[in-house]
């Protein structure tokens, strides 16, 4: 009989020589090993994520991440545990471990309180809605940034986030998250986590591959907006932003601000989560189309049954936190 249990030592070195290839993301295979092992190093992550698997004997079955998430549904506190990274061993497919694998997961889940399963299905919502899950629409929107006809830049100063920051940041996402119905409850070790991860995937792949730019505006001597871009070549990921003013217009002048480091230059193409209701002045929305990611949702309680009418609009989620 299958044995559930935590992925570490042996099992843990089978799970990442087998997800590799699917996952690396531009890394080395140390570097991929390296990434996961600091994401649970950090104080969010020794707490938050953990993989688990199934195994028989020696052997890997199928395995998974979880992270375990403070979220708001409805104005009331719900535990949100996440799935990432399902995956069976190629010689243990069609046989169910990876629906075994799951139904174990989320009753571990529900049995410690949590209300609500979340995943980002890569593979399109049809395998989990059999599972019981159910799609929220999620959208992709391409971005231009509203520049001066002489390309300038605005006069405000802008510096590199840090540390310092994670308290006004997490400020800042409380107010702005508050009228949606279903946003996480992203305290500054979560918003450590989300940066330090992308910072890490830039910093162990190749050199130049990826950056990851964080810079904030201050108010007296406080962050009062900011902006979180991954940049690869001349495409760049609006990761999250935030602004005391909930127009966002300091969030916007930020953007402007780094356009116009190189004013010669072709203006890069930006895409990003923005959720529903919020633009910065600065911004224009040019296209949109489905996230590649599906967010998809199934209650564990009945405090997380009404995500199941949960719509686009109704919820806060920034791709930093995409997992």
């Amino acid at each position: 009989m299958a044995i559930f249990a935590p992925a570490e030592g042996a099992i843990l070195d089978q799970i990442l020589e087998s997800t590799y290839d699917i996952w690396h993301e531009g890394l080395s295979r140390r570097a991929y090993a390296r990434f996961y092992a600091a994401q649970t190093a950090t104080a969010w992550g020794r707490g938050h994520l953990e993989r688990q698997a199934l195994v028989d004997g020696d052997n890997v079955l199928a395995s998974g991440k979880l992270y375990t998430f403070d979220a708001t549904l409805d104005g009331h506190a719900v535990r949100v545990v996440g799935l990432g990274a399902i995956f069976t061993q190629p010689a243990h497919r069609g046989r169910g471990a990876a629906r075994e694998l799951v139904e174990r997961m989320l009753e571990s889940a529900a049995a410690n309180g949590a209300d609500l399963a979340l995943l980002f299905s890569e593979i399109g919502p049809d395998y989990y809605a059999r599972l019981g899950f159910t799609p929220i629409a999620t959208m992709n929107r391409t971005l231009r940034v509203i520049e001066d006809d002489r390309r300038g830049a605005p006069a405000m100063m802008v510096r590199g986030g840090d540390e310092r920051d994670l308290d006004d940041l997490a400020a800042m996402g409380r107010v702005t998250a508050a009228p949606y119905r279903f946003h996480l409850n992203r305290d500054r070790d979560l918003i450590q986590f989300s940066i330090a991860r992308k910072r890490l995937l830039a910093g162990l792949g190749p050199p130049g591959a990826r950056q990851l730019q964080f810079f904030v505006a201050e108010e007296g001597a406080s962050a009062a907006a900011y902006v979180v871009v991954s940049v690869k070549g001349r495409q760049w990921m609006l990761e999250e932003c935030g602004d005391r003013d909930p127009a966002g217009a300091r969030a916007g002048a930020i953007l402007q601000v780094l356009i116009a480091r190189e004013p010669a230059e072709r203006r890069p193409a930006i895409t990003g989560w923005l959720p529903s209701g919020f633009l910065p002045p600065q911004v224009a929305v040019v296209g949109e189309q489905p996230a590649s990611d599906a967010m998809m949702v199934r209650p564990l309680s009945d405090a997380g049954k009404a995500a199941t009418t949960l719509s686009t609009r109704d919820v806060f989620y920034w791709r930093n936190d995409l997992f």
